[in-house]
């Protein structure tokens, strides 16, 4: 059975012990284990292949494939994640080590990430542009060990989104052609020591898309990561449509308009889109949960809602995943969907999701044509940013 396969069940069993859940008035979590296998070596970083099309949309992806790296049930990850992490700096001279090195408790550089491009912003490690062939395979086989296919699969797809604003003309659009996009102009460090035990966080982003990935023991958190995209839809160089959270989009537009008119009443909060409140730079705010909580949803809402939210949980390899998404549908009762904007798919519109352990946005921005098609996103964990509860 596929990665992709596995995470497709996985959320499949969630949905079902949810309709469960709602019927009997209680939560449950549950827990589970697999592991990351070596992965095999691309003979280039040009070799791109186009994964299988996510559940519930047309979207697919053009993806660099850096090996392939399936999770055995039963174990853990961690082991697998921190060997592409080894293998990575084996990869590096000691001057390159130096730069993509940074001590545990360096919190500024743990939180040194944004969404602004490249001449707004001042980042910290090995920029990928100046990284060998062989350096950034070995990255790549760390991002997906770390990630589930489906992870993987968005985080290349909002990558190849900047190569194509890059392409548009989006390099020179800065006063004095100082703001430079595309993939190049994107960053990867290691906080800590890659261990099995010690806690130690890797980073990789640049322009609308950063992963934050702080690996405790046998636990991985992901969150606070940005996950956007511009242009949110555009044809890669096979021909495909490629929308790189459009099942997101489009299963939150199911979402809200299987809302009754009383449901609705609660959840849309405004007829105009916001922005981020929680977006880069406000690590440790706080937001007041608004708009309709889990418990006022029947159950085909509830399943939907969970399998929304099972986007951004499950970005982590499926391991970690498991143990992501049952701690979510925990608290899935007291977990709000909040909505501003119009309900007509394709429109603009602006959702929250706001619950114990989990914090999601989506938020269209007006700068560069179509808000629709320019989109900026957060997910955070108010008790796990930076993978607080494992390591303190």
């Amino acid at each position: 059975m596929s990665r992709f396969t596995r995470f497709s069940y996985l959320i499949f069993v969630g949905i079902l012990l949810t309709g469960i859940l709602v019927a009997c008035g209680s939560g449950q979590t549950s827990t589970s284990a697999p592991t990351t296998a070596p992965a095999t070596q691309v003979t280039s970083l040009t070799d791109v292949a186009v994964s299988p099309t996510l559940e519930a949309t047309s979207s697919t992806f053009e993806t660099p494939v850096a090996g392939d790296t399936p999770i055995a049930p039963g174990e853990d990850a961690t082991p697998g994640i921190v060997t592409a992490a080894n293998a990575f700096l084996g990869t590096l001279s000691d001057t390159e080590k130096e730069s993509v090195l940074f001590d545990w408790t360096d919190t500024e550089q743990k939180k040194r990430w944004s969404n602004l491009p490249e001449g707004l912003y001042e980042r910290a490690g090995l920029m990928w542009g100046n990284m060998s062939e062989e350096q950034q395979n070995a990255w790549l086989q760390l991002m997906q060990a770390t990630l589930s296919e489906e992870g993987y699969n968005r985080v290349i797809a909002e990558w190849n989104a900047d190569e194509v604003l890059a392409s548009q003309g989006g390099g020179a659009g800065g006063p004095g052609g100082q703001l430079l996009f595309g993939k190049q102009y994107y960053w990867v460090a290691i906080i800590g020591t890659p261990s099995e035990t010690d806690p130690w966080q890797w980073q990789w982003g640049g322009h609308h898309v950063t992963v934050n990935a702080t690996v405790a023991g046998t636990n991985v958190a992901l969150t606070p990561s940005f996950i956007g995209c511009q242009p949110c839809e555009y044809t890669d160089a096979s021909g495909n449509r490629v929308r790189p959270l459009g099942d997101i989009e489009d299963e939150a537009f199911a979402l809200v308009n299987s809302l009754d008119a009383t449901q609705q009443g609660i959840a849309i909060l405004g007829s105009q889109t916001i922005d981020l409140v929680l977006g880069p730079g406000q690590d440790g705010k706080t937001i007041q949960p608004e708009g309709l909580p889990g418990s006022q949803m029947n159950a085909d809402q509830q399943a939907a809602f969970l399998h929304l939210i099972g986007h951004y949980a499950g970005l982590v390899n499926e391991e970690d995943a498991a143990t992501r998404i049952a701690e979510v549908q925990s608290g899935l009762n007291d977990t709000y969907f909040a909505w501003y904007g119009s309900t007509t798919p394709g429109s603009a519109m602006y959702f929250r999701i706001t619950g114990p352990n989990i914090v999601v946005e989506y938020s269209p921005q007006s700068m560069g044509g179509d808000p629709a098609n320019h989109i900026h996103g957060i997910y955070r964990d108010p008790t796990n940013d930076y993978g607080a509860k494992y390591t303190q």
